[in-house]
């Protein structure tokens, strides 16, 4: 066919034969999961400490955004594209607990950060440690798990994303009601701390232990290569090869890029909005949000997955992205009317849907890419998909909240309807785009098939 060819399809038969053992395969896929919901603590118990953290530096909304969305992605990118690159052609393990270990520790700087600018570059630091993560993980699991049974690996990982933003609610807002009735705390050496200072240092300190676990898990064997494919493939190759497939690709990873421009609007900003419009404190919040979240979220993610597989097991060629185009349909009138509910359980409830259905999609569309995607580009897709994600999603979405509040409104209290317009013009660009890599999936799919035959 081309430069970018790999492999006779007898040779990647007789190659792809030897699949890691299930127990050895699960067990890598838990631990994933695990440091995923890490992450996802990480990330999340920043959204818990808002107010506390505008007051002790004096900020706004959109540099609270900021911290929590744009400069956290940007670094998460300009990390992950390079690390994928190296995950393509050596040793994931390594890169998997270099990330760990990176994020842990600047999770913990967080807590000891004395200005607004310190934070901002610790932020840095956890973004950087994270970028390198997902892409590895991703490549590591499409190697463990066969084409069937990936989806459901793949929904299993996701659910670290719900696990973690619950766990980080439910246990953060208990432990920062705590402290707030405690107040100021000395520890040695590092001093006096103040409430908000602290959760930081709770849920960075895990990730270190997690990290030392992974040490001994085995590289699986990659799945198939040629002799010759020892490295990943060059950027050339890869533009030539994503040419042919440009639409399922756009259509997927910026489908579910703006899907989490609207979760991560939320994520970020759902806890301020309980507080402002239903005066709800942390601990609140966190009883009543966090298990919606883990719960809704998680079940979603694994249901996503296994129908995913099942309709993969039952013949459908676009098995990966049936499931997920009901969920982002459904996801458009849910989106829009949860912030303006007028009670919280109305709220809570609206809230529970959109979880579950946000969490559906993520194992067939993560599946869906790994499949139309060659072994050797596999990490460097998903960085690409994380890049868009990343500054689309993550990056703007709570930064668009902020302005439509800080600009727009000129009132905090004004927060609900900053949710509600950003979800109404995103929630439907989401199922458009995902429409278009639906239509154009089976090419794709055809199109890695003679790649790896010719």
């Amino acid at each position: 066919m081309s430069q970018v060819s790999e492999k006779t399809s007898d040779e990647v038969k007789s190659h792809d034969s030897d699949w890691p053992k299930p127990a050895v395969a699960w067990t890598v896929a838990i631990l994933l999961t695990f440091a995923n919901s890490l992450a996802f603590v990480d990330r999340q118990i920043l959204a818990m400490l808002v107010e506390p953290i505008k007051e002790a530096f004096q900020v706004s909304d959109t540099l609270i955004s900021i911290l929590y969305g744009l400069t956290f992605s940007l670094f998460y990118v300009a990390v992950g594209i390079p690390i994928a690159r190296l995950a393509d052609s050596t040793n994931r393990r390594n890169i998997v607990v270099a990330a760990i270990s990176l994020w842990s520790v600047m999770t913990c700087f967080c807590g000891l950060a004395q200005n607004y600018i310190m934070l901002l570059l610790a932020r840095i630091g956890v973004g950087a440690g994270e970028g390198g993560f997902t892409p590895a993980a991703q490549s590591l699991l499409a190697d463990m798990f066969p084409k069937d049974r990936l989806p459901t690996a793949l929904g299993l990982f996701s659910t670290g994303i719900y696990l973690g933003g619950g766990a980080a609610l439910i246990i953060g807002g208990s432990i920062i009601t705590h402290l707030n009735e405690v107040g100021p705390i000395t520890v040695p050496i590092l001093g006096t701390l103040d409430p908000w200072q602290v959760p930081f240092l709770i849920v960075g300190a895990p990730g270190m232990l997690l990290a030392a676990i992974f040490m001994f898990v085995k590289e699986p064997k990659r799945r198939g290569l040629t002799k010759k494919a020892e490295t990943s493939m060059s950027f050339q190759e890869m533009k030539a090869y994503a040419g042919l497939n440009w639409k399922s690709y756009a259509g997927i990873i910026l489908g579910l890029a703006f899907l989490i421009l609207v979760g991560q609007s939320g994520s970020a900003w759902i806890p301020a909005f309980f507080q402002r419009k239903f005066d709800w404190d942390a601990g609140q919040i966190g009883a009543a949000y966090g298990p919606v979240v883990v719960f809704c979220g998680a079940s979603g993610a694994l249901l996503g997955g296994f129908v995913a597989s099942y309709l993969k097991k039952m013949g459908h060629v676009r098995a990966n992205l049936i499931a997920p185009l009901f969920a982002f349909g459904a996801l458009i009138p849910v989106t829009i009317l949860y912030p303006l509910m007028s009670t919280p359980t109305l709220a809570l409830i609206l809230i529970g849907v959109m979880n579950f259905c946000a969490g559906f999609p993520f194992g067939g569309c993560f599946a869906a890419l790994q499949e139309i995607t060659p072994n050797r580009m596999r990490a460097q897709v998903v960085a690409i998909f994380m890049l868009g994600v990343n500054l689309l999603g993550a990056g703007l979405g709570p930064t668009i909240v902020a302005l439509i509040t800080d600009i727009g409104f000129g009132d905090s209290a004004a927060l609900p309807y900053s949710l509600a317009i950003t979800n109404l013009v995103f929630s439907p660009l989401a199922f458009i785009l995902l429409i278009l890599g639906f239509q154009n999936h089976v090419k794709a799919i055809e199109t890695v098939k003679q790649h790896t035959s010719s």
